[in-house]
């Protein structure tokens, strides 16, 4: 009888065994196309030697556009072509509405109250629907125009009275930090007659607020962190607490104040009806997505975009004849006159595509087993877009590596299909589009208009790229402003 028993055991565990084995394999041909991984660090290193955009592009040339790694314990699948991006996202955006777990988000988020993380349901539609409708709305937009018009007035004002070179990277970041606090609290931060405190200040909200939001090496091996590998989750949990502080402050003078019109005031009001929902964290939680989407992305695009349009006087011309023509008062462009500025709107998407500043759009990930072609994609995969590679695809931009703004002559909306994808693709895109926009074209029409720019250097501005959680440009850009004559009277009362 034993015997049976053992040859029955032995047996159910064979067949169990062989089924689980099968099993997999015939899931694995189901994959989409895999390079060679190595055992513990999958595809780790093939992407070692290039920054990751390029290095998946180079991956997709020899495997395809839909591309599956493993990237030490995750499970990612990379798309870099326009047709594999609108399958994935017409058929299965809600499966793909979720964001990853990390290291940062689990202490940057507030207990994932913060919508640009909280998982896919009911407080993340009211998270966004509530931002939109305060900060991204059309309507809210119109009536914070006075903040952008007032900033970027005085960052002219500050490069009339200075006369030598100006790093535009500093004043570009200064200048949105400054229009991102007075959305949400009223106030300006800084006096910027006082250079010293405004590189203080600068210095302070960037070390808050620009820390890297990128995943680390604990992110794929799950057990380095719970070793505490070179106290990367401790410099988390210390900058998290800085910011906490700052935020904390912040709030509770806008609540003392009372007074300010500002996002956090707006938040505090229902705060008092629904305290449960409306909790502290969940306004920092939106702070800091204010922060993150709308201050160093902007102040990137404006230095890019600055940047290329020097190295083509011929397009910077342009754009000047155009604001000539269309702002018929007699000041500094403002937000009201955009819409009749086409062109300028196409340098900065023309800008966008060639310098995306999230060469990968910020990832996604599976909440279910889902099909893509005749491919499986298993629950728990990690998805990342290359807008880079499909911004650069010459199957579907003539002269792709070229800047030509007129190929957005005639283009509705922030995205075309899914060949242009500068914020990003379905539910989770960026809410914060308009305002960026709004932002960069407003500071780059006013610098093209009030002033003549001079490179300090011989030759083309350096329009390497460096690749971070963010594409930023190698070298800052330095160039010396020159006034306008026709602009000198505007300039002098400001």
């Amino acid at each position: 009888m034993e015997n049976l028993y053992f040859i029955f055991f032995t047996f159910t565990a064979t067949t169990t065994f062989f089924f689980f084995f099968i099993t997999k394999i015939l899931w694995s041909r189901r994959l989409p196309p895999s390079p060679t991984s190595l055992p513990i660090i999958g595809h780790l290193h093939l992407i070692k030697k290039n920054p990751l955009p390029q290095a998946l592009h180079l991956l997709s040339s020899h495997y395809g556009p839909i591309l599956f790694l493993k990237f030490g314990r995750r499970a990612v699948l990379t798309l870099s072509s326009p047709n594999s991006i609108e399958e994935c996202f017409t058929n299965h955006d809600q499966t793909l509405a979720n964001r990853p777990r990390t290291i940062t988000s689990d202490h940057f988020s507030y207990g994932y109250k913060n919508f640009g993380f909280a998982p896919y349901g009911n407080l993340w539609r009211t998270l966004r629907r509530l931002s939109t409708v305060e900060v991204f709305s059309a309507a809210s937009l119109q009536r914070n125009a006075f903040i952008r018009n007032e900033e970027v007035s005085n960052l002219c004002s500050i490069l009339f009275r200075s006369s030598s070179k100006v790093d535009l990277k500093y004043r570009f970041t200064l200048l949105t930090a400054h229009v991102m606090l007075r959305l949400v609290s009223g106030n300006r931060g800084v006096d910027e007659s006082d250079s010293e405190s405004e590189k203080r200040f600068l210095d302070d909200f960037k070390s808050r607020f620009f820390s890297s939001m990128s995943m680390s090496v604990c992110d794929y091996f799950p057990v380095l962190r719970w070793i505490g590998y070179k106290g990367i989750e401790k410099r988390v949990i210390e900058m998290q607490k800085l910011r906490d502080e700052y935020l904390q402050r912040l709030i509770d003078e806008v609540r003392i104040r009372n007074s300010s019109g500002s996002l956090v005031e707006k938040f505090l009001r229902l705060q008092e009806s629904e305290p449960e929902f409306y909790s502290d964290d969940v306004i920092k939680g939106i702070v800091v997505l204010m922060f993150n989407a709308g201050t160093d992305t902007s102040a990137l695009t404006m230095e890019w975009a600055m940047s290329v349009l020097l190295n083509h006087p011929d397009k910077l011309e342009k754009v000047r004849e155009e604001i000539k023509a269309n702002v018929k008062h007699n000041g500094i462009v403002q937000d009201s006159d955009l819409s009749r500025l086409p062109y300028l709107r196409c340098v900065i998407y023309e800008t966008l595509r060639l310098y995306p500043v999230a060469p990968l759009l910020l990832p996604h990930y599976s909440s279910k087993r889902f099909s893509l072609g005749n491919y499986e994609i298993p629950e728990n995969t990690m998805l990342l877009v290359n807008a880079w590679a499909v911004h650069r695809d010459g199957e579907f931009w003539e002269d792709a590596d070229v800047f030509k703004p007129e190929r957005f002559e005639g283009f509705v909306g922030d995205r075309d299909g899914f060949r242009f994808l500068p914020f990003g693709v379905g539910r989770r895109a960026c809410p914060a589009a308009g305002l960026g926009m709004r932002v960069v074209a407003l500071a780059v029409g006013a610098l093209v208009q009030c002033f003549e720019w001079e490179k300090v250097e011989e030759g083309d501005i350096d329009m390497r790229p460096l690749f971070g959680v963010g594409m930023s440009k190698a070298e800052p850009l330095v160039a010396l402003p020159k006034p306008w004559p026709e602009m000198v009277p505007i300039l002098s009362q400001l």
